[in-house]
C-alpha cells in the first residue's frame, strides 16, 4: 500500500525528531577543545602539587618518584629474572639481554582466591615456591640472579627496590601487606625457601615497564601509558622539578615519575566534564569518589557508561522500540569488548551482522537498521570521549617535557583492541600539543616482563 504524502511526511519528521533526541542524549559526552585545554591546565596544576614537597601530602595526583633514573642504551647484558604480579595469574620470566637481542622464557602460575584474600606471608611464600619451580624446570637451580618485580598495585617507592603498598586493588586483600615494603616481604619468603638465591634489585609498576620496553627499541621514549582495565601514566622528569626527591643528585639528573593519574578528579576539579551517568557509576562502584579520571576512560567502565546511555534512550523509546532484555538491564553486562565489536561493524548492506551478534548475546532480537546505527553512535561517542580524555593527559605530559620528538609507549587491552582508539588519540594529541612538537604512539610489547628485566639491567649498569 502506498503511503499518503501526509504519512510519508510524518514518518520522515519522526525519524529526524528521534535522531535529534538521541543527539541531545549524547551531547554531554561531546566536549569541545576548550574543555580539553581547561582539563590539561587543571591536570598540570594537580601534577605540580604532587611534585611539591609542601603540597604532596594533600595532593590527589601523587606523582611518585620511581627511582628509575636511566633508560636502556643497548649495552645491557646478562641473565635476569622478572616477576609480573598484577592479577589472578602471575608470571615468572627468565630474560637474556645481549645488545638489541632479547631471549625470554616464561611460565604463568595461577593465584587461588584463598591466597588473594589470605595472609600476606602465604602470598609471598607462593611466589617464592613458583620462582623455585620455574628455576628447577629450566635448569637454573643454584644460580644467583638479579630480579625485576612488576607489582601493578599503587605503591609509594622509597628506593629502586623499596615499595610500600598503598592499597590493594583488583580483588586482592592480603592481610599484613598494606603499608609494608613488598620487596622486603618477597626477600623474607625467598629466605624461607631452601636453595633459592635471588635478589630483587628493582620494583616497578606496569607503566614503567611499558616505558622501558619501548625505550629498548626507541631511545626517544619518555612516556609510558596504560589504557586497559585501568589507566595510569609515567614519564621522565628532571630532578630539579621534583620537590619530593630524596635520593642522590648524581647523573643522570632525571627520574621516572609514576603519576597515578587515575585519581585525577577525586577532589572534584574535573566535575565540569562529568555527566550524571559518570556520577552514578562512581557512586555505585566499589570505591566511590576514587579514580574519577580512570572511570571516564578505562575498559572497566566504558561498557557500563554505554549501557546506561542505551537504557536511557530505550526508556524514551529511541532505540529497540523501548524494549530491553533482562541481560541489558543487568549492571556491567554490556562489556567493553562489545563497544569495540559494534564500532568495527560498518557493513550496513548486510544489516550490521556483528552488531546483531552482540545483541543476540544480550537477548535482543527485534532490531532495526536504525537501532544498529543508534547503537554505533552511542558507542562511538563514549569511546571517542575516552580516547580524547586520555589524549589530553598525554598532551599535558608532552608539553611539560617539551622535547622536539618524544615517543609515547602505550599498552593495555583498550588501546590494543579498540578499532579506532589509536587514530583518535593521534588526531587529538596533535591538536592539543604546542606547535612544533612531534610525537608518536608505540605499542609496548611485554612491558611487565621485558620491562622489569630492563629496569634491573639498567640499575646494574648504572652502579657498575
Amino acid at each position: 500500500m502506498m503511503l499518503s504524502l501526509l504519512q510519508a511526511y510524518l514518518l520522515v519528521r519522526d525519524h529526524f525528531k528521534e535522531k535529534s533526541q538521541v543527539s541531545e542524549f549524547l551531547k554531554p559526552y561531546t566536549l569541545d577543545d576548550s574543555c580539553y585545554v581547561r582539563l590539561m591546565n587543571v591536570l598540570l596544576n594537580e601534577m605540580e602539587n604532587g611534585l611539591s614537597a609542601k603540597k604532596n601530602a594533600s595532593a590527589i595526583v601523587k606523582m611518585f618518584p620511581t627511582y628509575v633514573r636511566g633508560l636502556p642504551n643497548g649495552t645491557e647484558r646478562g641473565d635476569f629474572l622478572a616477576l609480573d604480579l598484577g592479577g589472578t595469574n602471575f608470571r615468572v620470566l627468565d630474560i637474556t639481554l645481549e645488545g638489541t637481542k632479547v631471549e625470554m622464557k616464561n611460565k604463568i602460575y595461577p593465584i587461588a582466591p584463598e591466597i588473594m584474600k589470605g595472609k600476606g606471608t602465604e602470598l609471598f611464600d607462593h611466589i617464592a615456591n613458583c620462582i623455585a619451580d620455574f628455576m628447577a624446570e629450566n635448569g637454573m637451580t643454584g644460580k644467583q640472579l638479579p630480579l625485576g618485580f612488576t607489582f601493578s598495585f599503587p605503591c609509594k617507592q622509597e628506593g629502586l627496590a623499596v615499595g610500600r603498598l598503598v592499597r590493594w586493588t583488583k580483588g586482592f586483600n592480603c592481610e599484613g601487606v598494606e603499608g609494608e615494603d613488598v620487596v622486603r616481604l618477597l626477600h623474607e619468603a625467598i629466605k624461607r625457601k631452601d636453595g633459592l638465591d635471588v635478589e630483587c634489585v628493582a620494583v616497578l609498576n606496569d607503566t614503567v615497564g611499558c616505558l622501558m620496553s619501548c625505550a629498548f627499541h626507541d631511545h626517544d621514549t619518555q612516556i609510558g601509558v596504560i589504557l586497559g582495565t585501568g589507566t595510569n601514566a609515567c614519564y621522565m622528569e628532571t630532578l630539579d622539578r621534583v620537590g619530593t626527591w630524596d635520593g642522590d643528585n648524581n647523573e643522570p639528573k632525571q627520574v621516572i615519575i609514576n603519576t597515578e593519574w587515575g585519581a585525577f578528579g577525586d577532589n572534584g576539579v574535573i566535575d565540569f566534564v562529568r555527566t550524571d551517568i559518570d556520577k552514578d557509576i562512581d557512586s555505585t562502584s566499589i570505591n566511590p569518589g576514587k579514580q574519577i579520571y580512570e572511570k571516564m576512560i578505562s575498559g572497566m567502565y566504558m561498557g557500563e557508561i554505554a549501557r546506561r546511555i542505551i537504557l536511557e534512550c530505550a526508556q524514551k523509546g529511541l532505540i529497540f522500540n523501548g524494549q530491553i532484555s533482562a541481560e541489558l538491564a543487568e549492571r556491567e553486562r554490556f562489556y567493553t569488548k562489545f563497544v569495540s565489536e559494534i564500532e568495527e561493524d560498518v557493513d550496513e548492506e548486510s544489516g550490521y551482522p556483528k552488531i546483531r551478534q552482540v545483541l543476540d548475546e544480550l537477548n535482543i532480537t527485534t532490531v532495526t537498521t536504525e537501532d544498529c546505527k543508534t547503537l554505533r553512535a552511542i558507542c562511538k561517542v563514549v569511546s571517542t570521549r575516552a580516547a580524547y580524555l586520555a589524549s589530553a593527559g598525554i598532551a599535558t605530559l608532552l608539553n611539560r617535557i617539551n622535547k622536539p620528538q618524544v615517543t609515547v609507549a602505550v599498552d593495555g587491552s583498550l588501546y590494543r583492541y579498540h578499532p579506532h582508539f589509536h587514530n583518535l588519540m593521534m588526531e587529538k594529541i596533535q591538536q592539543l600539543i604546542r606547535p612544533g612538537l612531534k610525537f608518536k604512539l608505540m605499542l609496548s610489547e611485554d612491558g611487565s616482563g621485558k620491562g622489569a628485566a630492563l629496569v634491573a639491567a639498567v640499575a646494574n649498569r648504572l652502579v657498575a
